[in-house]
């Protein structure tokens, strides 16, 4: 008997619909499964044999030939664990009725008999919908992620006695019980420092509002303790509330990268990702690992903030390996089963010292040799720096504002006003595949960052002064519209261009013609 079962598979960010075909015939007792599967999927068999001997349910002396369709295509995982052995009991006769044609299955069979939890549950569940499909039976540890998924039935089960029980009748598959799996238990809300614990640094605090609201990469350099990596970890606090599109799209990401938290349905919360400097560039951007492509720190950091602390310290295959997603807001892995995509539309914050010791120009405490302060700073190359829409230099806090009793401004405020801007933005590119102001190409800043003749220029004069490249240019025009839309201006002046000048001037002094120690 031929046992026809709906599944799907993982291939990168996105599942792809399998069918997975068992066919039972006399001969001499042997299973295999063919198809290009990897040796995980080809384990399957023993695990499900054995399953089936500890639940007490006989394998007859066949040949049972097992076949993932399409078989061209690379498939991986123990996800199509509980459609092979829903297979083998369809096709042996041990269960009373199939399931109907438009539902899926997956999960990992345990040798005990449980149906334990898969990596994507999220994405296999899309998958299964966008094939046409109308529910989905999965482990019941995901079965409150694959609810997520709207107008998909969604039934969990723990074991194959649940199996046995949902398919012993046609009447028992409907009044299965549906559900979320049982209640799962929501973490505590985060809690983010508050802006209104930083002193003294005003001029920073303001590029990090612009930053947040205009979703600006924003690069902080100063001495050591002046309180750069107290500003970035404080951005996060002032983000606007996450959207539900943007929580799936975070939530697909960590549930293939198996770090979506234990019980919960969606991830819930901007992530913050600040990994240490001695990362390979595999870790940050992606690559191979035990559970084949997986996503590295910059994918990770999807609708919220990588924090690169000491940027100068990472390795230059690291911060190179920047260059091409901070422009497409995107990166392919190449290998040779295939293409990649990961997002990496994030908000990008990076930090430096002036100097291997901290504490360049204050020349009482630096020792270091002018070649040492050269080669520390160049190891953020322009190209980098360019594509940083802000570069902040930050002072020393004084003792004054050290010891001032008085509270910064707070991060409630401060988030009031991103909000405000963030929805001025979402009304203008209203219908346009962009959400942010850092988003716009030429074509929207042609359109949404016209000058008059005054500010035309004033632009010209700068461009010619501090001899722009193109994308720094852009880079200021933003910038300057994002001002304009935290002030309310609906037209971009002098004065917003002016500050969006002022925050180029980090570029100016590592590679500009003063750049000589």
């Amino acid at each position: 008997m031929l046992a026809k079962i709906n599944s799907a598979g993982l291939h990168g960010l996105d599942g792809y619909p399998v069918c997975v075909q068992v066919d039972e015939s006399n001969g001499l007792p042997r299973s295999v499964i063919v198809g290009n599967v990897s040796a995980n999927v080809r384990e399957a068999l023993d695990r499900c044999t054995v399953a089936m001997k500890n639940a007490e349910l006989p394998l007859p002396p066949k040949r049972l030939t097992i076949n993932l369709q399409p078989a061209d295509r690379r498939k991986d995982g123990s996800g199509f664990d509980l459609p092979i052995l829903l297979g083998m009991l369809l096709s042996l006769g041990l269960v009373a009725c199939s399931p109907p044609e438009d539902y899926g299955f997956f999960g990992e069979v345990g040798l005990d008999g449980e149906i334990r939890h898969v990596r994507g549950a999220l994405s296999l569940v899309t998958a299964l919908q966008e094939a046409g499909l109308q529910g989905a039976v999965v482990p019941e540890e995901d079965a409150a992620e694959a609810s997520v998924v709207e107008g998909m039935d969604i039934i969990g089960v723990r074991s194959i006695s649940d199996l046995r029980s949902l398919l012993s009748s046609e009447e028992s598959f409907r009044s299965f019980q549906r559900g979320r799996g049982g209640q799962r238990e929501e973490s505590e809300p985060e809690k983010i420092p508050d802006f209104s614990d930083v002193r003294g640094q005003s001029f920073s605090v303001r590029a990090a509002l612009i930053a947040a609201a205009g979703k600006h990469n924003l690069l902080l350099s100063g001495p050591a303790g002046s309180g750069k990596s107290m500003i970035a970890k404080r951005i996060p606090g002032i983000l606007p509330p996450l959207s539900r599109k943007e929580d799936i799209e975070i939530t697909k990401l960590y549930s293939i990268a198996g770090m979506l938290p234990k019980g919960r349905a969606l991830y819930g919360k901007r992530p913050f990702r600040s990994p240490h400097h001695s990362i390979t560039s595999t870790a940050l951007l992606g690559g191979s690992g035990p559970g084949g492509i997986v996503p590295g720190e910059l994918p990770l950091a999807l609708n919220g903030v990588l924090f690169l602390d000491e940027l100068p310290l990472f390795s230059k295959s690291s911060i190179e390996g920047l260059r091409q997603p901070m422009e497409d807001r995107f990166l392919v892995i190449q290998r040779l089963s295939g293409s990649f995509r990961y997002p990496a539309d994030c908000l990008l914050i990076a930090a430096m010292n002036p100097c291997p010791c901290g504490h360049f120009p204050d020349r009482r405490r630096c020792h270091c040799t002018p070649s040492q302060i050269r080669s520390y700073q160049r190891g953020i190359s322009k190209p980098i720096l360019e594509r940083m829409d802000l570069c902040v230099e930050v002072s020393p806090v004084s003792y004054e504002d050290a010891r001032s009793r008085g509270r910064g401004i707070s991060s409630e405020r401060l988030r009031e006003d991103v909000i405000r801007a963030r929805e001025i933005q979402r009304e203008r590119f209203r219908g346009l595949p962009i959400r942010c102001n850092s988003e716009m190409g030429i074509g929207e800043i042609e359109r949404f960052c016209t000058l008059r003749e005054k500010e035309e220029s004033f632009m010209r004069r700068i461009f010619q002064l501090k001899q722009l490249s193109m994308r720094t240019y852009h880079k200021l025009l933003k910038t300057a519209r994002t001002i304009a839309d935290l002030s309310g201006e609906a037209e971009i002046g002098i004065p917003q261009l002016s500050e969006a000048v002022s925050y180029r001037s980090l570029e100016e002094r590592l590679f500009g013609e003063e750049a000589a120690l």
